[in-house]
């Protein structure tokens, strides 16, 4: 069989051709849930890869998709730049997973999860392969040669489901386990606004194949280490609420002290969400070299994604992410100065001036905010 190269017309199954490094345009659904199985079939050695820092979707749908081509025959190599959470290393399968920065090898075909953009992996080298994008964010990209993007899927696990049901192969009991934790993360545990009816017959059919839900759930939400108890404590001593906005924060020193790493900061935005009247939280920690990651989250009214696209990141509309240039202080008054208008505009109030966050109120042991938002407001009338 000839590998499959960037000229690839995928007519043989969906009846419309390809452009050279084009995708199926005007493609259904299932048009392109056919094409993506078409170059499966075809191919005999796949990678596999995921965005950086992986989560419990990237992490779950990758093995999934792992499953389903050794099911088909084929080869899978699965890679992430970032290294296994902790709390999804019992997944089946998950010790396949390699870490790596630089990709090289012969493959007929890559296939990224859950990726806006190549950039996104943080991997080296996948430019010259055939690439296959397959995603469910509301910022999603057509940027691979064949594009699949369904922002209404509750999870990108939910996506790769589809794929096995329509090649027909077999959902077992391993795969039903990596592609519920998918559903059960990445809807925040069933809240989030991505939630609805499907995503629970889609749970459902999960349990039926063999997935436990109740093991699962206790390994995700009831195996927390010590390091990130104690940096949850830090970030909630820093809690600032004001009205319908809600954010806290971690430093460097603070990761240092509580012995935590880049994982234990995962959920911690959800506790600034979950207090009451409060419709959108922001969790900020210090990154190496004075940058600052984001997780934005938000109860449905607000719409964390656009925010998110605008600073330079991407996510769902409940729930994003982003990258900013430190400091701290900066970081923060530059997703305020996003935020606020918005949730002033739930009340019918004027948007805010800018908010300007002195720099010398931010100390290596504790950030302080000198700022009363509410008067800010009252200017802005």
């Amino acid at each position: 069989m000839d590998p499959i190269g960037r000229n690839i017309a995928f007519n043989s199954k969906c009846n419309a051709p390809v452009a050279e490094h084009g995708d199926a345009a005007g493609l259904m659904p299932a048009g392109r849930i056919e094409a993506i199985l078409d170059v499966l079939r075809r191919g005999e050695r796949f990678l596999i890869c995921s965005h950086c820092r992986p989560d419990g979707d990237a992490v779950g749908s990758m093995l999934a998709m792992g499953m389903f081509l050794e099911e088909l025959g084929k080869h899978a190599d699965l890679v992430t730049a970032d290294g296994i959470p902790r709390v999804h290393r019992g997944l089946p399968g998950a010790e396949h997973i390699r870490t790596a920065q630089l990709i090289h090898g012969s493959y007929d075909a890559a296939i990224l999860l859950e990726c806006d953009g190549l950039e996104r992996t943080r991997l080296s080298g996948l430019e010259p392969f055939f690439l296959v994008n397959i995603d469910h964010h509301a910022t999603g990209r057509e940027y691979a040669n064949l594009n699949w993007i369904d922002s209404h899927a509750a999870s990108v696990g939910e996506m790769v489901y589809k794929l096995v049901k329509s090649a027909g192969a077999d959902v077992t009991p391993q795969m039903a386990t990596c592609l519920y934790t998918t559903v059960l993360t990445d809807t925040g545990g069933f809240c989030y606004g991505c939630t609805q009816a499907s995503t629970f017959g889609l749970a459902g059919e999960l349990v039926a194949a063999g997935a436990d839900p109740i093991r699962i759930a206790q390994n995700v939400y009831f195996s927390t280490p010590a390091s990130k108890l104690m940096l949850l404590g830090a970030a909630l001593g820093n809690l600032k609420c004001d009205g319908r906005l809600a954010w806290l924060w971690v430093t460097s020193r603070d990761m240092q002290r509580t012995g935590a790493s880049e994982e234990d900061c995962e959920g911690i935005v959800n506790f600034a969400l979950c207090a009451s009247g409060v419709e959108a939280a922001i969790f900020l920690h210090e990154l190496p070299e004075q940058r600052i990651h984001l997780s934005l989250r938000s109860k449905g009214r607000v719409n964390v994604a656009a925010i998110a696209g605008r600073l330079g990141g991407g996510g769902h509309e409940s729930a994003a992410g982003c990258t900013l240039e430190g400091p701290l202080a900066r970081a923060l008054e530059e997703v305020l100065a996003q935020l606020l208008p918005c949730v002033a505009s739930m009340d019918g109030e004027k948007a805010a001036d800018p908010i300007e966050i002195p720099s010398e109120s931010v100390s290596l042991d504790r950030v302080e905010v000198q700022r009363d938002l509410r008067a800010s407001r009252k200017r802005g009338q």
